[in-house]
């Protein structure tokens, strides 16, 4: 991973988001010598986003599982049906 400190980021934001677009290799931003963010490209971040909320959404189901809170499948099935008219 790319380290560079905010004041380059400043002078060379156009150079750096070339090499950013160019690599997709995320740049890590430093101020006063400590991690401050992280610069990813556009279609990386979104992609992180879409696993984040496939992430999320499993994390619930098992919790749901975990409860006992589980319907027949035809019960889904009645439900979907519902959803669907």
């Amino acid at each position: 991973m790319k380290i560079e400190l905010v004041t380059t980021l400043k002078r060379q934001a156009t150079k750096i988001l070339s090499e950013l677009h160019s690599s997709k290799e995320p740049v890590l931003i430093t101020e006063h010598g400590q991690p401050s963010a992280y610069l990813v490209d556009v279609e990386h971040f979104d992609f992180m986003q879409k696993r984040m909320q496939i992430l999320e959404a499993l994390a619930k189901g098992e919790l749901a599982i975990s409860r006992g809170e589980t319907v027949s499948n035809d019960e889904a099935k009645a439900k979907m049906n519902k959803w669907l008219k």
